[in-house]
């Protein structure tokens, strides 16, 4: 028998005897399902096995039950009317279409929206039983809203209810073919962890210029969800980056008692955390170096006294190391910009052409804190930002000095037998995701 005959055939019998047909096709996938169990247990030795059969009849009816419930999760649309919506989720109810349209928490959740999660029950006559969405209010908040319609014995109600975000952990690994973002976006890595990876990586890795293919990286991070679905990427809680050759590890501890007193160290306990930053953007694209260089407003050639990195308007620009801001302001060919003097006293950075700044002179900053945006304001033929770093007020090339700076800032570990027991764990965890990225590849 064709397959389409077998359909017809099946739904003939569905529409003869619905309730008795229903309970036939549960008997077989309780059956199915149990065999796809059976099938993934370790193979025992054959045994010989008389088989007895009977005959069953399963009468729905005289169970007093047979009605199936319908889940089925999908997202919203900007262009979603309750119908269309409805019709999408599999959901065939003109009264549940109306009670939508109608209600403002509703009709507020739902339309005009893109990509909120939607989960909806429904029964065996398509009819909504319930629906749930959930959102965030704004940016950074530790809660949600969640939005409830279900079908009660008085029909259709409405409800919205706040509750906390929970933290949870994902892991993630890929394998770099041309760029960091490449390779994060083709594993669904969430931008801000790969920001989070460059600036944790970024004084021992060249991000522009160092990558090569085959490199690799796995990390473990924080998520922060809303009924079990991540909302937002938190912080990296570990990661792993091998760049030709060299593994270079990252653990974020933190010790009881001591809010904002964490920091990043290597599986050993050592610090990775420097003086400086490797650069103010997390991914560089350098458009002029220091040194003499035509310039191509002014026409003839002098010594550019620091570097430009051709960024994106509005692309965030960190403080490459704590200090305090001496100039925050409009200032000739600079346009926008920051002067920073930092905690050793000798040590200066610029940050020039910013389209926004974000502090004021006199207020103290720490590493990779944002300053300010990429811009094009001042003498400048396009966005990007204009870095300097000084010593005793004289320019010199960042590049240079940011590679060469001293060591690691050791910071002793108090508790050693707790950081010795999370880095064991966090290894753990970022073994396993290599191993899960290696059989997803295979």
């Amino acid at each position: 028998m064709k397959p389409s005959a077998i359909v017809l055939f099946i739904a003939g019998l569905i529409q003869r005897n619905p309730k008795r047909t229903t309970a036939a096709i549960t008997a077989f996938l309780m059956g199915a399902g149990t065999f796809a169990m059976a099938a993934l247990t370790p193979a025992e030795p054959p045994k010989l096995v008389r088989l007895v059969t009977e005959p069953v009849q399963a009468d729905v009816a005289a169970q007093g039950g047979g009605a199936l419930t319908l889940y089925r999760n999908g997202s919203t649309r900007s262009s979603d009317t309750p119908e269309a919506l409805l019709a999408r989720m599999g959901v065939v109810d003109a009264e549940a279409a109306r009670f939508l349209r109608g209600h403002v928490d509703a009709r507020n959740a739902l339309f005009s929206r893109t990509g909120r999660p939607v989960a909806v029950q429904a029964d065996d006559g398509q009819k909504l039983l319930s629906l749930r969405t959930h959102w965030l209010d704004k940016p950074g908040s530790q809660e949600f809203r969640r939005l409830i319609v279900e079908k009660t014995e008085a029909g259709l109600t409405a409800r919205v209810e706040t509750a906390p975000l929970q933290v949870g952990q994902r892991v993630a690994s890929g394998v770099i073919r041309s760029s960091l973002f490449a390779a994060a976006d083709e594993v669904n890595l969430p931008d801000s962890v790969t920001y989070q990876l460059a600036d944790i990586f970024g004084s021992v890795i060249n991000f522009h210029k160092g990558l090569r293919k085959g490199d690799s990286f796995s990390v473990v991070y924080e998520t922060l969800e809303a009924d079990g679905e991540p909302v937002r990427a938190g912080r990296v809680l570990s990661a792993e980056f091998v760049n030709r050759g060299k593994a270079h590890e990252a653990v974020w501890f933190q010790e009881s008692g001591n809010p904002g007193q964490g920091g990043y160290f290597d599986f050993a306990g050592e610090s990775l955390r420097r003086a400086y930053l490797a650069a103010p953007l997390p991914v560089l694209r350098v458009t002029s170096k220091f040194g003499e260089r035509h310039h191509p407003i002014l026409g003839y050639t002098h010594k550019h006294t620091g570097v430009d990195y051709a960024a994106p308007t509005g692309t965030p620009v960190r403080t490459i190391g704590d200090g305090t801001v001496t100039v925050a302001g409009a200032q000739n060919g600079y346009g926008n910009v920051i002067y920073i003097s930092h905690l050793n006293g000798k040590d200066s950075t610029v940050y020039a052409h910013l389209s926004r700044i974000d502090v004021k002179p006199g207020q103290k900053v720490s590493q990779g804190d944002v300053i300010g945006a990429v811009g094009a304001t001042g003498r400048a033929t396009g966005p990007h930002l204009h870095f300097e770093f000084r010593v005793e007020n004289k320019p010199v090339n960042p590049t240079v000095a940011l590679a060469e700076q001293s060591g690691a800032v050791l910071a002793s570990v108090a508790k050693k037998e707790t950081f010795a027991q999370l880095s064991l764990d966090m290894q753990a965890q970022l073994e396993s995701a290599k191993q899960m990225a290696g059989a997803a590849f295979e």
